[in-house]
């Protein structure tokens, strides 16, 4: 059995608008900074990659979508199996926005709640963005 496997989250919202409209504000990686300032004050393409700017540097990421699967995976350059694995769903005459992402085993549980509470915040800010 493993003993390094990744604490994983996942947090949900349902959006009134249609999936389209939702995957294309979450697979724009432009428009991060207007849902998660926090994660990218600032994006700039570099290569295959883009770098987002934050209170903590720079971070180089790879942005990865599938329309025809209503998948968005913002993920790690150094790392591309780790980062952010998002999903939108059809509901009803809108959608579902599905966000999962990964901890470290040894994340402090306050760490791990902080981020979390970012992440529900930044769905209610796509929502808004996308109703």
């Amino acid at each position: 059995m493993p003993t390094n496997l990744l604490i994983t989250h996942t947090r949900s919202i349902a959006i009134a608008a249609p999936t389209e409209k939702v995957f294309a504000l979450v697979s724009d990686p432009n428009a991060l900074p207007s849902w998660a300032p926090g994660f990218a004050r600032a994006i700039r393409r570099d290569g295959e990659h883009w770098v987002v700017e934050n209170d903590q540097g720079e971070a180089r990421i790879i942005v990865r979508s599938s329309a025809d699967h209503g998948t968005v995976d913002i993920l790690n350059a150094g790392n591309p199996s780790q980062g952010a694995f998002t999903r939108v769903l059809p509901n009803g005459d809108g959608s579902e926005y599905q966000f999962t992402t990964q901890f470290p085993p040894d994340a402090p549980e306050e760490a791990v709640s902080a981020q979390l509470l970012v992440i529900e915040e930044e769905l209610r800010t796509i929502r808004e963005l996308c109703e």
